[in-house]
């Protein structure tokens, strides 16, 4: 139990002895006592006033004396200022969890909770490598299931790959067109890097077309574009002519895009691109055979960034294979009378009451879209693994979808239907601006993490203290940065808020940032060193006589906080807990090492104490960073 539950049980305890009522934990808060005042803990009195009837001093004076009188082994004084109860904790207990967990490696974990839970995170489109963007959400995903596992959950880490469709086709078309027989081997290109390439191209084909063919349609010349979708040309001509009539400057902006779009649409590339899928979904050989042969390209080239990185999966669904789940649940949806059809035979879901819209569920043809592959696939994921849990790592854009889905598997009485949660992010931003994929204008993963890499080299070297690392150590002493300052700095932001990444700020070793954690653990690694502390055990006894310096129990007040990090990371599925933690902790250390020597302490008792404190806090920064993903290292 921690320290603030046995303060919250005991003032409820007191409370209702006292005033002969009955109260709950949510009748005052706890929390630590303002630097500026003596004491450990504070209980906030004002809430109690009204039910009481009593000032907060006379609340506090009676709940203080009760407190110290009934429990002198945890409470050792109180006092009262403005309203705030303020609390002296007694050293005893401080030196005992000290004692007790100090060279415990799993100090902070949870006993098994026996419930299952999937993450799922990455879904990559196996047209372009990853990006910028899926670094955050692998982070993230990856962290949130470790998270989960230290909580005591049974997790399963998963990942859905879309590599079917028409964004699949568009690199497809441009590797016939201009690969010339190109592979990752023939051109020394990693896998993922050629394939993007390709669907560059075919968007720098697109535009092209879709301007030439705007401009022969405004001069009536519809030569050379024998083989655009004619059916769409009419709408565009009338888009062209309704721009010459507006005279609003949003609608003319308004009409542009939907004019782009519909050229887009019309464009040969574009029904190139599209009689391909058709010809995939026909199971065309020559174009399964090439599917085949560039998505095999892109896995390889994924394996390499996830291994870099230290992403990995339990579980791997291929968008080809679950395409058509989700189909019989649809005729079981009519029958129940959730779905109903259209007149064009198309079936749908009134969710307005819910205060959204309708939406199709599959299409008149009688294929399937997005949704119903995804209603298919949270049945699968239940039936294989009866998850009591199933977490969606997905950007915010995608809010209105996650709603949809869970609303839909609830109305089809799915098991677990309530337990889909859907942790909803913002996006990632350079300080350059936005990325946009179809410009090729996107930072892909790959160049990020050597360029991390490459400035924790830089500012490593200009601080000159790795004279005696040898070529293999200070490789790995920069991944280990590099790697840690970028997953530190896209993880202490609440994964809600969209974000500007900043490589140079984030290698910063003195400011909020990964670097600053793992200095400081290097830097205790470096005391106990010298001190002859290669593990955890310590024989030398200290004396719980001696009294706690302040510095000293603000460090163990920080350490005992741990599990109570960890459960509220859990629950809120956020990382920046653990990453503000850490932080904390590390800064709450140098404060206590500025001021205290640990290896000329005052007495022997002080130095076995210190040396243990020393070890606990290594043991914690070590095991929250890698909640992150992260690893630290032994000296810097």
């Amino acid at each position: 139990m921690s320290i603030v539950s046995s303060i919250q049980q005991r003032v409820l305890e007191s409370l209702s002895l006292l005033f002969d009522q009955t109260f709950t934990e949510k009748d005052f808060q706890v929390s630590e006592t303002k630097p500026e005042f003596e004491g450990d803990y504070t209980i906030v009195l004002f809430s109690l006033v009204k039910s009481l009837k009593q000032s907060p001093d006379a609340i506090g004076n009676r709940l203080g004396e009760k407190l110290i009188a009934d429990h002198p082994q945890l409470f050792t004084g109180f006092n009262i200022i403005k309203g705030f109860l303020n609390l002296s904790i007694a050293d005893e207990f401080w030196t005992s969890l000290l004692e007790e967990n100090y060279a415990n490696a799993d100090f902070g974990t949870a006993a098994s909770t026996g419930k299952k839970v999937m993450v799922e995170y990455s879904s990559p489109n196996t047209n372009k490598p990853l990006h910028l963007g899926h670094l955050r959400n692998n982070f993230l995903g990856w962290s949130v299931a470790e998270i989960y596992k230290a909580s005591g959950f049974e997790v399963i880490k998963s990942c859905i790959v879309n590599d079917r469709g028409i964004h699949i086709c568009k690199s497809m078309i441009a590797w016939q067109k201009y690969g010339n027989g190109a592979t990752p081997q023939s051109t020394g290109t990693k896998g993922d890097h050629l394939v993007g390439e390709y669907y560059v191209r075919f968007e720098d084909d697109l535009k092209a077309e879709s301007q030439v063919l705007i401009n022969k349609i405004k001069l009536g010349d519809l030569t050379d574009f024998a083989g655009a979708d004619l059916s769409k040309l009419d709408k565009l001509l009338v888009a062209l002519t309704k721009l010459d009539e507006v005279k609003d400057a949003d609608k003319i902006t308004k009409l542009h895009g939907e004019i782009r779009e519909l050229a887009r649409n019309c464009t040969p590339v574009m029904c190139a691109a599209k009689d391909m899928l058709l010809d995939w979904e026909q199971g065309k050989p020559e174009v399964i055979d090439l599917w085949k042969q560039m998505n095999g390209w892109v896995y390889e080239g994924f394996d390499v960034t996830y291994k870099r990185i230290g992403s990995d999966f339990d579980k791997t669904y291929y968008e080809s294979n679950t395409y058509l789940l989700g189909k019989d649940i649809v005729q079981q949806g009519l029958a129940k009378g959730v779905f109903y059809k259209k007149e064009d035979g198309s079936t749908w879901i009134d969710l307005t009451a819910e205060g959204l819209d309708e939406k199709i569920v599959q299409r008149k043809d009688g294929t399937s879209v997005y949704i119903t592959q995804d209603i298919g696939l949270a049945l699968q994921k239940y039936e294989q693994y009866k998850i009591d849990e199933s977490i969606y790592v997905i950007g915010n854009e995608q809010n209105y979808h996650m709603k949809v889905l869970q609303l839909i598997c609830q109305k089809l009485g799915m098991p677990n239907a309530d337990k889909i949660k859907h942790l909803s992010y913002g996006m990632v931003e350079l300080t350059t601006g936005k990325m946009k994929s179809r410009e090729g204008t996107v930072v892909d993963a790959d160049d990020i993490v050597e360029e991390m890499v490459a400035t924790a080299q830089h500012h490593t070297e200009e601080l000159g203290k790795v004279k005696d690392f040898n070529e293999a150590e200070l490789k790995d002493l920069y991944d280990i940065l590099g790697l840690g300052a970028m997953k530190f700095y896209l993880l202490r932001v609440d994964p809600k808020k969209t974000m500007i990444f900043n490589p140079e700020e984030s290698i910063d070793f003195h400011g909020f940032t990964g670097p600053f954690v793992q200095y400081t653990h290097a830097r205790i690694r470096s005391i106990l060193r010298k001190e002859g502390i290669t593990g955890s055990g310590i024989s030398d006894p200290f004396s719980k006589e001696e009294e706690l310096l302040k510095l000293e129990k603000n460090v163990l007040i920080t350490l005992e906080q741990y599990p109570a990090a960890i459960r509220q990371a859990c629950v809120e599925q956020d990382p920046s807990v653990i990453a503000n933690y850490v932080f904390n902790v590390a800064k709450t250390f140098n404060s206590f090492y500025t001021e205290h020597s640990v290896s000329n302490a005052e007495t022997p008792g002080k130095k076995a104490l210190r040396l243990r404190l020393a070890v606990m806090t290594a043991n914690t920064l070590k095991s929250g960073m890698k909640l992150l993903g992260i690893r630290v290292p032994e000296r810097m």
